[in-house]
């Protein structure tokens, strides 16, 4: 299955003590599930998670089609003020990668090619629940907002919703997936808390 669509419903599974994050890519039109994301996680790193703040520990979120068949992989290591979080293709090669800027208000990133060039960054609005992906030349190629899921949901789980959209003139064939994996990078890297 191709991610060749120009909007995505991220859904994060809710859980009470999650010690392993999920979602759903999902149609926002009709509701079909597209593929899904799960983070792998050790029994060791699911132990840490009880004791060391999430958004130091590393993570491995594998992103699927529907029959469990690896489209990508993001992924990041330790980190202490800034992450970097690589993104690889269905045979582990890097594809590309978000280095989060140090000091940014509303959470912001830039994103490399594989050649570890800069080709884009994705900011966040003042309070880091929007986030817009631009080329170098500021030009807008998606966004990805959070959806809000009611009183209760919001008040008593971590579980977020994202839309990823994007701009009309925006190749969702090249673009959309890195605009999936960013959604999937501000969760883990900037929403995660213990």
């Amino acid at each position: 299955m191709a991610l060749d669509k120009k909007t995505y419903l991220v859904r994060e599974h809710v859980g009470m003590f999650k010690l392993h994050e999920a979602f759903d890519i999902l149609d926002p039109d009709t509701g079909d599930l597209l593929a899904l994301a799960y983070e792998e996680a050790s029994m060791a790193r699911k132990l840490l998670k009880l004791f060391v703040n999430k958004r130091m520990l590393p993570f491995k979120v594998h992103l699927t089609d529907t029959e469990d068949k690896t489209i990508l992989t993001i992924q990041r290591g330790f980190t202490f003020l800034r992450s970097r979080v690589r993104v690889l293709d269905s045979q582990g090669r890097l594809v590309g990668s978000f280095q989060q800027r140090l000091l940014s208000i509303g959470g912001r990133f830039d994103l490399f090619d594989e050649k570890n060039e800069k080709i884009a960054e994705l900011k966040g609005n003042l309070i880091g629940w929007n986030f817009q992906f631009l080329d170098l030349h500021g030009k807008l190629l998606g966004r990805v907002t959070k959806k809000w899921a009611g009183m209760g949901k919001e008040l008593f789980t971590s579980a977020d919703n994202y839309v990823v959209a994007l701009e009309t003139d925006t190749d969702p064939k090249t673009i959309g997936p890195l605009l999936l994996c960013a959604a999937l990078c501000v969760d883990m890297v900037l929403k995660e808390d213990n």
